[in-house]
């Protein structure tokens, strides 16, 4: 079962708007960019928005933007706006508790998880949008110099 691709759209569109700055960018551009609909763009921008990460403008010219630079972007912000917690999905259906691993799976995949979570959400917390973009722009470079 695929996980939720939250987090990579999300990352996608504010990369863009880090690497377009400050030039304010219309749902249907991001959208275009990710390859999905303008209304899953809208509904990532609201969750950025509430998170402090985005901000945006109505009318003709308006558009998201960033709403601090990328460097004040860790991708743990960009996570947490967009993502619910918990790595590991457990079975909607309790196990056996007659059996001698469906007494104890839970407990056991349940600090696995947690530890895999922490870990994960730590190196989150050390990536900022900046260094995001600038690997984009350089492998943009690298494409360019080598056609």
């Amino acid at each position: 079962m695929p996980g939720s691709s939250r987090f990579a759209v999300a990352v996608h569109i504010l990369t863009l708007m880090a690497l377009e700055r400050p030039k304010p960018q219309t749902s249907d551009r991001l959208a275009e960019s990710a390859n999905t609909n303008p209304a899953v763009i809208r509904r990532l921008l609201g969750a950025l928005s509430q998170a402090g990460l985005t901000q945006s403008r109505l009318g003709k010219g308006g558009g998201s933007t960033l709403a601090r630079g990328p460097k004040k972007i860790s991708l743990l912000e960009i996570y947490e706006a967009v993502e619910e917690p918990g790595l590991l999905g457990m079975p909607r259906t309790a196990p056996d508790r007659a059996c001698p691993v469906g007494r104890h799976i839970e407990d056991s995949l349940t600090v696995i998880a947690e530890r895999a979570e922490q870990a994960f959400l730590e190196r989150l917390s050390e990536v900022n949008l900046k260094e995001v973009a600038k690997e984009i722009a350089a492998a943009n470079a690298a494409a360019k110099s080598a056609a």
